[in-house]
C-alpha cells in the first residue's frame, strides 16, 4: 500500500513510510518488520511500537512539506484502546489534523462517522476535522441534509463526495504479487499508472482539495 502511494507521489518507497508492518509470510504466520527488518524479540511493546513510529514520522516531515499517515482500520477500535499505535497514537503524540474515509456503500455510513467520533477520545476529537464519504452511487446533493447534521453535532466538515469507480489497484494485506497482479510489465509501476490517474482525476473533481491542503499543512 504503501509503495503504491509513493509511487503515485511520484518519489520512490521507503522503510520510514511504513516502519511497522505485519507481514503475513503463509500458513498462519505473521512476521513483524520493524524499520524494515524481522523483529526478532517476540511482539513489539506499546511503548516501542510508538516511539518507532512518530520517530519515522520527524524524519519524513523533516524532508517533505506534507505528509499523510494512514491510519488502520478503525481508529475507535475499543478493544485496541491504550493500544492503538496507528491511528490514536500517532495523532495524540504529534498533534495531527484527522480526517475520516467512510464507505458509503456498506450502509449506514453517518451512524458510522458520528459513532467513531463518539468513541474517539474527546481530548481527540477537536483533532477530528473532516470527513470523505467514499464509493457514492447517485446524485450527491441528496446526502446535504445528513452532512449538515454531521456538522452541527461534530464539527466536522465534509471534504467531498467520491463516486464509486472500479480503479484496479492491489489490496492491502495480501500476499498477491508478481507477473499476474503486474499485468505483464517489468516495472510494476507501469501497471497501476491509468488508475492512479483515474484516481487523481477524480479525486480533483471531488474533493475540496484546498481544504485538505490547509488540513495537511497545518498538521505538519
Amino acid at each position: 500500500g504503501q509503495a503504491i502511494q509513493a509511487w503515485a507521489c511520484g518519489i520512490e518507497p521507503e522503510g520510514d513510510m511504513n516502519p511497522i508492518l505485519l507481514k503475513p509470510a503463509g500458513h498462519g504466520v505473521i512476521q513483524y518488520m520493524v524499520n524494515g527488518r524481522v523483529y526478532t524479540e517476540g511482539i513489539p511493546d506499546y511503548g516501542k511500537r510508538l516511539q518507532v513510529s512518530c520517530d519515522a514520522y520527524d524524519r519524513i516531515s523533516a524532508r517533505f512539506d506534507d505528509v499523510i499517515c494512514e491510519g488502520s482500520g478503525s481508529p475507535a477500535e475499543v478493544n485496541m484502546t491504550g493500544r492503538d499505535v496507528a491511528n490514536i497514537g500517532i495523532v495524540r503524540e504529534r498533534k495531527l489534523n484527522v480526517v475520516l474515509v467512510a464507505d458509503i456503500e456498506r450502509g449506514g455510513v453517518f451512524a458510522a462517522l458520528y459513532g467513531t467520533w463518539l468513541l474517539i477520545p474527546e481530548d481527540i476529537r477537536p483533532q477530528l476535522k473532516g470527513f470523505i464519504i467514499n464509493r457514492f452511487r447517485g446524485e450527491a446533493s441528496i446526502l446535504k441534509g445528513a452532512i449538515d447534521r454531521m456538522k452541527e453535532l461534530t464539527g466536522m466538515e465534509c471534504l467531498g463526495i467520491l463516486p464509486y469507480r472500479r480503479i484496479i489497484l492491489p489490496e492491502e494485506d495480501t500476499l498477491s504479487g508478481g507477473k499476474e497482479s503486474s499485468g505483464g510489465y517489468d516495472d510494476i509501476r507501469k501497471a497501476y499508472d491509468d488508475s492512479l490517474n483515474l484516481l487523481a482525476d477524480m479525486i480533483e473533481e471531488n474533493l475540496n482539495t484546498e481544504l485538505l491542503e490547509r488540513l495537511i499543512s497545518s498538521s505538519c
